[in-house]
């Protein structure tokens, strides 16, 4: 009895791959598949495969001469596009809220009612000696805090004013953004409103980094003075944040502490102004915006800005140390009416 692909050759047909495949798995169970019929079936085998290997090489040639002609075509035939016209997306897509500038606010309401001239800023009460007296250990340890980086920040910038204030604002930026982010999160975790202490953390931080922007148009640090000042930054960022979570009263002492630091400086810059060792250069216009100053200001008269807003932090945070203690952080209990406006605990 002759297999399916025995009968194919001896017929002189030509078995496809699939059926010489069957034919060999069935004649191996046969026990009349000879041997030679195991020859002629891998013979045939061999051949399909070269053949199949010649055809898949002839195909990938015409190929190739097809596309080398398609290349060799006339330039008059070729069809040269260019990328299209790039469309400013962003632009179209902005939300209409964006487009609106939102200029940091100056601390005090009253600035915006007039330009301010240097007579205006000089009669700003700031209490220039005003000092709180530690009367409890986290106190007395926030003033040590506070001179103990006070020292090291003299001997290294001594008569640099420009560079001192630079350094200054940019450690005095810190304490109301962390204060603010802080409360934020407790405000959310506690499904409670904060008091209303938020946003003026967040002002006053604001308020300091105007300062920075400030100094950063007259003074301009060099690349080791930056590299120290972000390092410093970075330090008092790490350890104010870890104060704050651990006492937010001890935390608020040293910033009162700070600012008083601060008052202090800026009356000896005012001095060093005064005593002519420091020009009185034009105000830059960052300055004349933000505090509106009269058009001819001078650097005297951003300083005398400067200090009235430090003072301004020195008070506000001594008194927020105090309401904790007293355990009367809520604002609402004591803020004033402004207009028709109902308080709203937020």
């Amino acid at each position: 009895m002759l297999t399916p692909v025995a009968s194919l050759l001896r017929q002189g047909a030509r078995p496809t791959s699939a059926t010489l495949l069957h034919g060999f798995a069935s004649g191996m169970q046969t026990r009349a598949f000879g041997i030679k019929t195991t020859l002629k079936v891998q013979e045939h085998l061999t051949k399909i495969i070269r053949q199949e290997r010649e055809n898949i090489n002839n195909s990938g040639k015409n190929k190739d001469e097809s596309s080398d002609k398609k290349a060799h075509k006339p330039n008059e035939e070729m069809q040269v596009t260019g990328p299209e016209p790039f469309k400013d997306t962003i632009l179209e897509n902005m939300p209409s809220e964006l487009r609106v500038p939102r200029f940091p606010a100056p601390m005090r309401e009253e600035i915006m009612d007039h330009k301010w001239s240097t007579p205006d800023l000089e009669a700003i009460e700031v209490g220039a000696t005003k000092h709180r007296i530690p009367d409890r250990v986290s106190d007395k340890f926030a003033l040590w805090a506070v001179k103990s980086i006070r020292k090291p920040t003299d001997l290294f910038f001594r008569n640099k004013y420009f560079h001192r204030s630079v350094m200054l604002e940019v450690v005095a930026a810190v304490p109301g953004m962390v204060g603010g982010l802080i409360r934020h999160i407790k405000s959310l975790q506690g499904m409670r409103h904060d008091g209303g202490w938020i946003g003026h953390l967040l002002h006053e931080a604001e308020n300091e980094r105007m300062h920075l922007m400030t100094w950063m148009e007259i003074g301009k640090p060099v690349l080791w003075e930056r590299a120290l000042i972000a390092t410093v930054q970075t330090g008092f960022f790490a350890v104010f944040s870890l104060l704050y979570m651990i006492s937010p009263r001890t935390a608020h002492r040293v910033v009162g502490y700070l600012e008083e630091e601060a008052v202090s400086s800026y009356t000896h810059f005012l001095e060093e102004i005064d005593a002519g060792r420091i020009e009185n250069v034009k105000a830059p216009e960052i300055a004349l915006v933000y505090w509106n100053l009269d058009p001819k200001a001078t650097l005297r008269d951003v300083v005398l800005a400067v200090r009235a807003d430090e003072a301004l932090h020195r008070d506000t945070n001594h008194h927020f140390s105090d309401r904790i203690r007293a355990n009367r952080e809520s604002l609402f209990e004591d803020m004033e009416n402004v207009g028709d406006k109902p308080h709203i605990k937020y």
